[in-house]
């Protein structure tokens, strides 16, 4: 009786990483639908135009998913949020405050999907 629950439970688990992986793709389908679209425009324009709705739609979609982008300017360096690949000295700036942002990091809730990656000041 015990292998049958172990082995329900297995599925089910299974079954559950398959829908929420369904479920975040088909909110990444209209994006990708844009990106097709914008594939056939050839005035610099136009691209441009299509690039920004695009990452406006990929922005909707990770705040329907409840991803944020993390927060860095005018923060402090925080080693859980931020990831200080920089170091300058200028007297402009307070210890440990983030001058730069060199990539852009996300969190969803308490979990940090990709790390800021930042300079650092001081």
């Amino acid at each position: 009786e015990y292998d049958n629950l172990r082995k329900r439970s297995i599925k089910e688990k299974e079954c559950c990483y398959n829908d929420a992986c369904c479920d975040a793709v088909s909110l990444f389908l209209p994006v990708l639908d844009n990106l097709e679209r914008a594939r056939g425009y050839t005035d610099a324009g136009s691209v441009t135009k299509g690039i920004e709705l695009i990452i406006k739609d990929i922005k909707a979609t990770f705040e329907k998913l409840g991803i944020a982008e993390i927060e860095t300017e005018g923060k402090k360096f925080d080693p859980n949020l931020h990831n200080a690949v920089l170091h300058i000295e200028d007297e402009k700036y307070g210890e440990g405050e983030i001058v730069e942002v060199l990539q852009k990091g996300y969190i969803m809730g308490d979990r940090v999907i990709r790390y800021a990656m930042v300079k650092v000041a001081n």
